[in-house]
């Protein structure tokens, strides 16, 4: 998994490649680097999947973490360009239902800017 970290506006976008699963861990994760743009003071934040392939149980517990530490701190976590393979897996945890998942980055960027 690689992660690269953009900012649009007042939003941080990671672009995420490759799997998110436990083997994959590293020192940072994704639920790390969403606490370090947290802890800077960012409060909106949106999860480019175009690029990622796989996500196992794991991958789903950061993203699951990520979202309620940002929204413990009053901040947005939203997901965009997920795949259709990638969203049943969103479906079969739940996680549509606490999630917002959008199909365009654009669209996304600018549901921020509606709150």
């Amino acid at each position: 998994m690689e992660i690269n970290a953009r900012e649009k506006n007042d939003v941080v976008i990671f672009d995420i490649t490759g799997e998110i699963r436990r083997s994959d861990i590293t020192d940072l994760t994704l639920h790390q680097l969403v606490k370090d743009q947290l802890d800077s003071g960012k409060r909106n934040i949106l999860l480019n999947f175009e690029s990622v392939e796989f996500i196992d149980s794991f991958g789903v517990g950061e993203i699951l973490a990520s979202y309620i530490s940002t929204n413990n701190l009053g901040g947005k976590l939203k997901i965009a360009k997920i795949s259709k393979k990638l969203y049943l897996v969103f479906q079969v945890t739940m996680l549509t239902k606490v999630l917002e998942i959008f199909d365009d980055e654009q669209v996304a960027l600018k549901s921020f800017l509606k709150e």
